[in-house]
């Protein structure tokens, strides 16, 4: 599937999608939705990312923890249940091999899978428009979820493209869904859970920037945009990836406020994820949804603060 001038859509269907930039033929990304292995918590994720110039920006089961596989949407904690993958974490007992809590995000449809070039820029916009179930281990429905995926702002010129990921996820239990995370059940400042990117090997100890600050001390600090600049092995030069959420995911709810705190590390490997229960459980009533909407820039080069703000800036929600 082709727009005239824009994005190239590919489905192998039961297996993934994949997004082509037409005139580099570099494949931007691959949304895979087939089977993966129970005990990694089953889910749709995206893997490989690159850059314009074809460089990997995502790793997919390194051997330090299988179940991280580039950027995707993740529940480490859930009523008791791990939809995180591998071991779970207990407080006072670390992480422990529970394969009965390990559950899955299940596709179910496509609601539309398009291109179009009708931005105008000569690169247009892709969509993956789809709708999955999350289970516990038992596979009862607890949650149906609606995610649209777009990709847009293709730019050669600034050596960036940018995708924008929706989540809507309704509970169908007849009791509060608990969404919470390690920090939650007692770890500190282990807050991951959400929207989750895992980076390649060779990113490890890269840079780490933020609107007001720099450095894995942003971990579990509020901002609204963070970016993560590596260097990568076999080619010469960086990437940056720009992770912002959209100011209406800081929604008060039931139990008060939860706005985004980031889970970040670049040691002992590159982690990002704008955490929406890093410190406190998250209530979701039965028949509620939770909407969150983010946005991730993947760019060649290494960017300051200055060009990512101008950038996001130039690009508002």
């Amino acid at each position: 599937m082709t727009a005239p001038d824009g994005l190239r859509i590919v489905h192998a269907h039961g297996d993934r999608i994949t997004i082509t930039e037409p005139t580099t033929g570099v494949e931007l990304l691959s949304y895979v939705y087939g089977p993966e292995a129970a005990w990694e918590a089953p889910k749709p994720y995206l893997h490989p990312l690159r850059t314009l110039t074809g460089n990997v920006v995502t790793d997919y089961r390194p051997n330090d923890h299988r179940w991280h596989k580039g950027l995707q949407m993740t529940a480490s904690h859930l009523s008791g249940a791990n939809l995180w993958g591998g071991n779970s974490y207990v407080h006072g007992q670390g992480y422990l091999e529970l394969p009965e809590r390990v559950g899955s995000m299940a596709h179910v449809t496509f609601d539309e899978v398009s291109a179009d070039s009708a931005d105008g820029t000569g690169s247009g916009r892709a969509v993956i428009a789809e709708r999955l179930t999350w289970h516990p281990y038992d596979g009862t429905l607890w949650a149906e979820e609606e995610r649209r995926i777009e990709v847009h702002d293709v730019d050669p010129a600034s050596g960036s493209w940018a995708l924008t990921w929706t989540t809507a996820v309704t509970n169908r239990r007849d009791e509060p869904l608990l969404f919470g995370s390690p920090t939650t059940a007692g770890r500190e400042m282990a807050g991951y859970t959400g929207l989750f990117w895992r980076g390649p090997r060779a990113f490890r100890d890269g840079r780490i920037v933020g609107p007001d600050g720099e450095g894995p001390e942003l971990m579990g600090q509020q901002a609204p945009w963070l970016a993560y600049s590596g260097e990568h092995d076999v080619t010469d030069g960086y990437a940056t990836l720009v992770f912002a959420h959209a100011p209406e995911n800081d929604h008060t709810g039931k139990g008060g406020a939860h706005p985004a705190h980031w889970f970040v590390r670049n040691e002992p490997f590159a982690a990002v994820a704008p955490s929406f229960a890093f410190f406190d459980e998250l209530e979701l009533a039965p028949g509620d949804t939770l909407t969150r909407r983010y946005r991730v820039v993947v760019a060649d080069g290494a960017w300051e603060r200055e060009e990512i703000a101008k950038y996001l800036a130039g690009h508002p929600w």
